[in-house]
């Protein structure tokens, strides 16, 4: 009976054999197929096609031995056959002069007309943008305008208009180079936002109008100086003798760019020392005569250094600075101070502070300040002093204590904070924003107790935590860049998604002293060892980042603790390594269709950012980044210390990753992560002309360079 059934199986197996080499699995050949492809130019997107664009388009037929195909096209514009006819077979289509219409351009099979292949092209209009969209120019400077057409690869070219309280402008120039390019100099008499400056498409018939649907529209304010009023600034570096320091501090300018009072809280090897500020200027640069409203030197009478540096400005005109007076190095940032009457009642801060031990080795410190009103009450600290956690107190540790205002310097408060069996004292100065989420209250702060074996010198920030947020795991559901930096030049940026379930994927870039790891992408396929979690309802959170998926064996990701300010922002901590990795988290910010290289080109105040090694040599530059047209980009503009010339490219992924390769002031590359965007709510098939990248942190890839570090750039 066994063999019958045997044999029974082996006639059922032949028969099914027989059956598959003869019909396939009864599937038979695949159909004959077309498909239709824009070849030229490269990369343009079929549902973004402007008016009068030329297109090159090939039908590529399979499975079939004759590929010739007839032409057809419904809807406007005209379609031209190549001929002769090539294989596969092309023909060029060309949009008409209006937009706001679809065109299907199908392609038949001679051998079986059932056989087609359509492409459907939106024919959207040319929208331009002119970047910066606000800002303050100082009388008599001058300040490059840069505008972009979008799509991308729609013609550069553009009408420019600048008029002062409704007349033309004194003296406004457009580049004979670039036709995106302009330069004004503020030689009006006019007052307020009464400069306004727009470039149109010249296939735009309506241009710029009152009301303009498809441009911008720049609007300038004319200043005696653009550095005026209260600020609050924070600088750390290194003196000439490599030690670290740090600086906290408020100063007052008056009307015309001069120091009329401050104060600074400094850290230097000998401990804390607390300056009056006597006065001192801020002075224009003279040096670069095309872009001297975003650039010039800063000064701050205290009779000690650092007391002069190179600054750049952005739109909103913050500080970026970098020391200039041969005593060290550094870098740091100030901003417009915002009103004491925004620290009121009940508020929790977050924040991250970073600096030395007695020995000289990193500390980090990042936590939670719940503030009533009069003291801290419920705070919770993590700390990683070269690796180690007891120096200070546990990891994590509570923290209380009472503060209060300082009477006699305006914008400062002291604390003094129990953590564990040590008490920590801090000066913190008011700086920006306000009591939203979306632009929060920050301080900077800075310890002030003697250094000692429990008394880190540590500065940082401080920034007012959204209330309305529930702090679990899915309060984190979205994309962020975190850009983090450790002991001996270790500096890394992360793409990273969080999927609101514990999950945490994208990629990072990280160059340690020179060691590369380029675009790499986590977590590995089939593990799950990239996750965060959150350990309580304050907003502490683990993150495992960093490590390398792809070495041999795989090195593990570290991990980190995150104290939160929002949803996908706070402050970041490793909690173990020497290297002491701190640094920031902030959402990415919105672009429902990508991000356009488009979205790129303005000019940028860029800086060194904190550093972790004495080797580090800061830079301030003002970046022009411009299209001519094509899909291209360049990045021009002025770097300190010098000044030098910047030359080079840059390109931008759909994720707000790229590259900007120099050729000068040398051969060197930098990757790019785009952070924070101002517009970008539009789709390719409607574009919207206020889509402008307003920040992007940038990282050093060259093997060569061992001392590399982070640099802000902000529009």
């Amino acid at each position: 009976m066994i063999k019958n059934c045997l044999f029974a199986v082996a006639l059922l197996s032949l028969a099914l054999g027989v059956g598959c080499a003869k019909g396939g699995n009864g599937t038979g050949p695949p159909p004959p197929s077309i498909t239709v492809t824009i070849t030229s130019p490269s990369n343009v997107n079929s549902g973004a096609i402007y008016p009068t664009q030329s297109l090159t388009l090939q039908a590529k037929v399979a499975n079939s031995t004759n590929t010739t195909v007839t032409w057809s096209l419904s809807g406007a514009g005209t379609l031209t056959p190549v001929t002769p006819a090539t294989t596969p077979a092309t023909a060029t289509y060309v949009a008409p002069a209006t937009a706001g219409s679809q065109a299907t351009i199908t392609a038949t099979l001679v051998s079986d007309s059932s056989v087609t292949g359509p492409l459907t092209l939106t024919l959207v209009d040319i929208t331009t943008d002119v970047a910066p969209a606000t800002l303050s120019v100082g009388k008599g400077l001058t300040q490059q305008f840069t505008a972009v057409a979008v799509p991308d690869y729609a013609p550069q070219t553009f009408r420019w208009t600048c008029t002062a309280s409704g007349v033309p402008c004194a003296n406004f120039v457009q580049d004979p180079n670039v036709s995106g390019l302009a330069y004004y100099t503020a030689q009006d008499s006019c007052s307020g936002s009464c400069v306004q400056i727009s470039a149109a498409a010249p296939l735009d018939p309506t241009g710029c109008s009152t009301n303009p649907k498809y441009c911008t529209i720049a609007k300038a304010s004319l200043v005696t100086s653009r550095v005026s009023g209260t600020y609050a600034f924070r600088f750390s570096g290194y003196d000439s003798s490599n030690n670290a320091t740090a600086v906290v501090g408020t100063f007052t300018a008056s009307a015309n760019g001069t120091i009329t009072s401050g104060v600074a809280d400094e850290l230097t090897s000998s401990g804390w020392v607390q300056h009056s500020i006597t006065g001192g200027s801020y002075t224009p640069t003279s040096s670069d005569p095309n872009n001297s409203n975003n650039a010039g030197t800063l000064t701050l009478t205290t009779g000690a250094f650092p007391d002069k540096f190179q600054v750049v400005l952005d739109g909103a005109g913050d500080i970026e600075m970098i020391e200039s007076d041969l005593h060290g190095t550094g870098s740091g940032i100030a901003q417009k101070s915002s009103s004491s009457n925004l620290f009121t009642g009940d508020q929790t801060y977050a924040f991250g502070f970073t600096g030395v031990d007695s020995n000289g080795n990193r500390v980090g410190y990042v936590g939670l300040l719940p503030m009533n009103g009069s003291a801290v009450v419920g705070g919770q600290m993590d700390v990683n002093d070269n690796g180690a956690t007891s120096t200070v107190c546990g990891s994590p540790c509570s923290i209380a204590g009472p503060y209060s205002a300082v009477a006699s310097i305006p914008g400062l408060w002291h604390t003094t904070l129990t953590a564990g069996t040590t008490t920590l004292d801090f000066d913190f100065f008011i700086s920006s924003g306000t009591a939203s989420k979306a632009n929060p209250l920050t301080f900077y702060a800075i310890s002030t107790d003697p250094v000692d074996a429990t008394h880190p010198a540590v500065s940082g920030t401080m920034v007012l935590q959204d209330s309305t947020q529930t702090y679990n795991n899915a309060a984190f559901k979205g994309t962020s860049v975190s850009a983090l930096t450790g002991a001996n030049a270790n500096v890394s940026l992360t793409l990273g998604t969080t999927d609101g379930n514990g999950n945490f994927s994208g990629q990072f870039d990280q160059n340690d002293a020179g060691t590369i790891l380029s675009s790499v992408q986590f977590p590995p396929t089939g593990t799950n060892n990239y996750t965060y979690a959150a350990t309580g309802t304050n907003g502490r959170y683990t993150f495992n980042m960093l490590g390398n998926p792809g070495a041999t064996p795989v090195q593990s990701p570290l991990t980190f603790v995150l104290y939160a300010s929002g949803a996908n922002r706070g402050f970041l901590l490793d909690q173990s390594s020497p290297s002491v990795m701190t640094g920031t988290m902030n959402p990415q910010g919105k672009a429902s269709s990508g991000f356009p290289g488009s979205a790129l080109p303005g000019t940028y105040a860029a800086a060194t950012t904190t550093s972790g090694s004495s080797g580090v040599h800061p830079i301030a530059a003002n970046l022009l980044l411009t299209s001519p047209g094509g899909g291209v980009f360049n990045v021009s503009g002025t770097q300190y210390p010098g000044p030098q010339t910047v030359t080079g490219t840059y390109t931008l992924s759909n994720l707000g990753t790229g590259t900007i390769p120099l050729t000068v002031p040398s051969a060197q590359k930098y990757v790019i992560y785009a952070l924070g965007t101002l517009g970008c709510t539009g789709t390719l098939q409607n574009p919207n002309p206020a889509c402008e990248i307003e920040s992007f942190l940038a990282v050093d890839e060259d093997t060569t360079n061992t001392n590399p570090s982070v640099i802000f750039a902000q529009q």
